[in-house]
């Protein structure tokens, strides 16, 4: 990391989604985790696949659910988060994040979103009560994870050029919107522009290198890159039934752009 920058020291939680351990995600994290330590940081590392991460949220992730009542997830979820009896994997992962300044998911793009288990990790711990819901402060607008950055890395195999606007595949921003206002930005977070290695499936040495030294800017820029300018619902954008009012976006705008407020 850009030594003649430093940082005060953060704390950050790295969730790393690949099954092999000597893959190119596995690098990747692994990478972060270094870099991050050296300048000074406390890093946390969540790697699913090594943990064995149960991905399905069901009645076990409630310990004192009645086994012949029927299960109102988002309403069960918020009783037991507040009541702090959910099952330890989950409470242990919710701490994680509660004590992170910053997030860092590192997957591998597969049919268009994250890993199942990653989706599974996000369904399980982000919980009515946690992450949403009506005892946390409101969506969009602050949230109840507000003050943590948020950045993720991926790998995709396809060329960046079909990840883009014209691209066949749509631009990766709005593949991943997703995760970046509807996790993140939803829940308060602040998240950064994503970072991606793309032509991933063969990687020569120069290229991995190359891959290395551009994550790791991205990292020296972890807690001062400005995030994406996601419009808060509080603003005075959107009417009372959250759609956004006409006119405030500039001329052409369309898709997931409407959300995001104009640069500069």
């Amino acid at each position: 990391m850009n030594e003649a920058t430093p940082q005060q020291p953060k704390k950050i939680l790295v969730v790393s989604a690949h099954p092999e351990p000597r893959s190119l995600n596995a690098s990747l994290a692994a990478f972060a985790v270094d870099e991050l330590r050296a300048a000074g940081h406390e890093v946390e590392v969540s790697d699913l696949y090594a943990m064995k991460w149960k991905a399905t949220v069901d009645a076990d992730d409630f310990p004192d659910h009645v086994a012949d009542r029927r299960l109102h997830v988002m309403a069960t979820s918020e009783r037991e988060t507040l009541a702090g009896r959910l099952s330890p994997d989950v409470a242990a992962e919710q701490e994680k994040v509660r004590r992170a300044d910053a997030v860092i998911l590192q997957f591998p793009l597969w049919w268009f979103s994250a890993p199942a288990i990653l989706k599974g990790w996000i369904d399980r711990v982000f919980t009515a009560g946690f992450g949403y819901g009506p005892a946390v402060p409101p969506p969009y607008s602050g949230g109840a994870l507000a003050g943590r950055r948020a950045l993720v890395s991926v790998t995709a195999g396809a060329r960046e050029s079909s990840l883009s606007d014209r691209g066949i595949h749509g631009r990766l921003t709005d593949v991943l919107h997703p995760l970046q206002h509807g996790l993140f930005f939803f829940t308060g977070m602040e998240p950064l522009e994503p970072f991606a290695v793309y032509a991933s499936n063969d990687l020569p040495e120069d290229r991995f290198a190359a891959a290395k030294r551009a994550y790791g800017r991205r990292l020296d820029g972890l807690f001062t890159d400005e995030p994406v300018p996601f419009r808060s619902l509080v603003g005075g954008d959107y009417d009372h039934d959250m759609r956004l009012l006409p006119g405030v976006e500039a001329p052409g705008t369309s898709g997931p752009d409407l959300h995001v407020r104009p640069r500069g």
